[in-house]
Parts: C-alpha cells; structure tokens; sequence
C-alpha cells in the first residue's frame, strides 16, 4: 500500500484542524472585543494617547509600568516586576487590587472566568505591534472605540461656553461668559480643572462645562495651572 494517501490524509486532517483552531480563536476575540468596552473608558489602543489610564498600545509582552511619557503609575505598580501576557493580564482582569494592592486603577474585575478569557484573547491582538489598525481593519472593534473616549475638544467650544470672567463670593462662584450671560453657581457644585493636552481650552479662554440631571453640576477647565491661579478673584 503507497503511503502518499496516508500522507495526504494526514495532511488534510491538520488542515482542517488549524482551520477549525483559527475560526474558534477567532469567535473567541470576538466574544473578547465585547468585553474590551469596560476598558475603552480610561485606555486607548493608539500610541501615546493617555486617558485616565495609560495607552495599551504594544503593551503585550511589556513589564508594566514603563511607559516614559506616562507619569502616573502608582509605586505599587513599578515594583511589581509584572509583564503582560495571558496569565498576568487573567488575573489582573479579575481584580487589580488583589494583584497590586495599592493600585489605584478603579475596575471592579471580572468575575466570570470565561469572560476573562475572551477579553484576553482580543487583548493578545489588540496590545501588539500595530494592534489598533488590525483590529478595526478586522471588524472587532469600530475606530473610535480603539482610541479610547477621549474628552470633547475644548479648543473651539461656542461663546457660550468661553469664560471670560470668574468671581467667587461668599459661597459662589460667579461666571461669566462670552456671549454675556452671567451664572451664579454653588461653590459645592464647582469642580476646577485643567486640560493641558492640545484638546484643551485655548490659553486665556477657560471653558464652563454643564453635567447633572439638571446642568447645577458645572466644571470649570483651564489650559494650565498658572492659568487657574490667576483667573479666579475674590471679589463681591
């Protein structure tokens, strides 16, 4: 009996078998790419974009807490010598704290082993080289999700929201913007900020932003530190 037929045989089965692995691999960083919704909030996968956390992009096979141009890692995290890959990503997925006590990264986990396991199989294309620009290319994940939610642009917000004038006084804060109109604000409901990114407010205009069901909930935001320092007077 020739072994050529058992030869292709064979050949044909691993065939059929890799193809099955890849189509299972696939549904599973499907199922993954889902899950990575949790994470889209405070991470992009594009390079040097930082959020609330910092950019995962070519972050799979990494030690943590080495990006240069990220300046918030918590001591926990640069002493803990960990690097990304499946095991390291599982658990950390499943609770953050338990991993890194004193971490400050604020994910509740994911319970669900299964679930874990997807999201790291999307993390595993998603975290290497050029990660962002496959998996969109592949359908798992639309642009902007990959770039993470990155806060509105402020540099060309409307006159409406340009401050032109800040007081405090008493327990208020009293604002005044570009187009005229002049809010009284409970100081309480006042939250100061600063966005120094080119998404900023322009130098000199700081931006009124509403929130809360109602708009009482207001932040203030302004292109630097110097800038808050100097724009606020007490005055009655």
């Amino acid at each position: 009996m020739s072994k050529l037929p058992l030869i292709a045989t064979v050949l044909i089965l691993a065939a059929g078998a890799d193809v099955a692995l890849a189509q299972d691999m696939d549904k599973t960083a499907k199922r993954g790419a889902a899950a990575y919704r949790l994470c889209a909030a405070c991470h992009s996968l594009h390079p040097g974009v930082h959020l609330s956390g910092p950019s995962l992009a070519d972050m799979w096979g990494r030690r943590a807490a080495t990006l240069s141009d990220f300046g918030r890692y918590t001591d926990a995290l640069k002493k803990s010598d960990i690097v990304w890959d499946e095991t390291t990503l599982y658990a950390w997925i499943a609770d953050p704290q338990v991993m890194v006590p004193g971490t400050t990264m604020t994910f509740r986990g994911i319970e669900n082993g299964k679930t874990r396991e997807d999201l790291v199989a999307f993390l595993r294309l998603a975290l290497a080289p050029n990660g962002a620009a496959k998996v969109v290319k592949e359908g798992l994940i639309p642009a902007g999700m990959a770039r993470g939610q990155i806060p509105a642009d402020l540099s060309s917000v409307g006159s409406n929201q340009r401050i032109t004038e800040i007081r405090h006084c008493g327990d208020g804060y009293h604002v005044t913007t570009a187009d005229g109109a002049k809010f009284p604000f409970w100081e309480t409901n006042v939250r100061l900020k600063v966005d120094t990114s080119p998404r900023g407010p322009r130098s000199g205009e700081p931006v009124l932003h509403r929130s809360g069901m109602v708009g009482d909930r207001v932040s203030i935001i302004f292109s630097s530190l110097a800038e808050l320092r100097q724009s606020i007077a007490e005055k009655c």
